[in-house]
This record gives structure tokens, sequence and C-alpha cells, in this order.
């Protein structure tokens, strides 16, 4: 697997301190986000998935704990648009150039505006997607947010 990837070399160009973590990747899985939280031992609150969506036909990208629901409502708000849906999984890869189960909000293809669930910052460190399928990055939900300049909001169902 490779520790080097488009997400990892965005954090490290941008300073952020986090860490690695590869786990073996079930694509079977019913949750990714839950699966990788289980893998590495983690609380699936604290593992979060990253999803794309078209806010308002505009792609743009969620980010929330594994161990919930998004708010399609809730998250359209927190964007600023009217409504949100889920984008198929082939326009989410083309956007952001990963392959589905793993995509990053780092790195991505094309800048998108992104929100991230509020309870990020609660913990001492959150996991995210690293770039590819069973790579995980550790890092603050505030460094998280501020190297992706995404809005703080409730999107959690």
């Amino acid at each position: 697997m490779a520790q080097s990837t488009r997400a990892t070399r965005t954090l490290e160009q941008a300073g952020i301190t986090f860490g690695l973590h590869a786990y073996d990747y079930d694509p079977s899985a019913g949750s990714i986000g839950l699966a990788a939280a289980e893998a590495l031992g983690a609380d699936p609150a604290q593992v979060f998935k990253t999803l794309m969506v078209l806010a308002d036909g505009k792609p743009a990208c969620v980010i929330a704990p594994s161990s919930g629901e998004v708010s399609m409502k809730k998250a359209a708000a927190a964007l600023g648009t009217k409504a949100a849906a889920m984008m198929t999984p082939a326009q989410a890869e083309r956007l952001t150039g990963y392959k589905i189960g793993g995509i990053s909000p780092f790195g991505q293809m094309r800048r998108v505006p992104m929100v991230i669930d509020e309870t990020a910052i609660l913990w001492d460190a959150i996991f995210l997607n690293g770039g590819q399928r069973g790579l995980q990055v550790r890092l603050t939900g505030e460094d998280a947010r501020r190297v992706l300049d995404a809005a703080l909001g409730d999107i959690s169902a």
C-alpha cells in the first residue's frame, strides 16, 4: 500500500501533523466507515466519512461521523443551499480522482465547498480517509477544518 497519496501530500504541504493508519479494506462491508473504525479499534463517532453531494446541483463535500446518518436538509443549509442529494459513485470518482471507499476530502481533483460535522472538533483527533482504500489519516478536527476551509455545522440526522 502506498503511504503517499494526494491526500497525504496535501496535508504535508499545509504543514499539518497527522498519523497514517492502514487496515484491511473489505469492499463487501455494509459501511466502510464502521468497518474502518472496527479495524482501527476506534470509536465509530471518531471515524469520519467523506460524502460527495450535489447542493443545488453543484458539487460539494460533506464530512460526517461514520456512526450516524447525514441529514441532507441540514447539510444543504450548512452549505448555504436549498437542497442536497448524494452524487452517483461514478460522478464522485470523476470529480475527486479517488475510488469509492478511498475518497478523501484532502487533495481532491477539484476544490468544492465543504462542511464538516461540528462534532469533529470535540475529539482530540479524528480519522479521515487518506486517499486510498484501507488508509486513514489521524489529525485534529480543527486542522482538518482549517486545511479544507470547511464550514462547521450540525449535519447529523
